[in-house]
């Protein structure tokens, strides 16, 4: 695959990952209206996000599709986490 490809490629995946995070939503909402869901999901999700963003954000040369595709996994899987307390 050429160059372009392959930025097309990561753009693609960075859109679909980034709707994926957003499907945390429902469960915050759920979560609020008392239908607590589990921790470890949220936690998992938070957690595995912040190393991706650290590590395309740490790159000599950032991988910004990396980190935009994950950066929603860190804040949505934090706020999913939090309400499910």
């Amino acid at each position: 695959m050429n160059e372009r490809g392959i930025l097309v490629l990561g753009w693609v995946a960075t859109v679909t990952a980034i709707v994926m995070y957003l499907s945390y939503i429902d469960q915050i909402l759920l979560n609020l209206a008392g239908q607590k869901g589990s921790v470890v999901q949220p936690f998992a999700t938070m957690v595995n996000c912040a190393l991706w963003v650290g590590y395309g954000f740490l790159k000599d040369k950032r991988d910004w599709p990396i980190v935009v595709a994950n950066f929603p996994g860190v804040v949505f899987g934090a706020v999913a986490l939090v309400t499910a307390l």
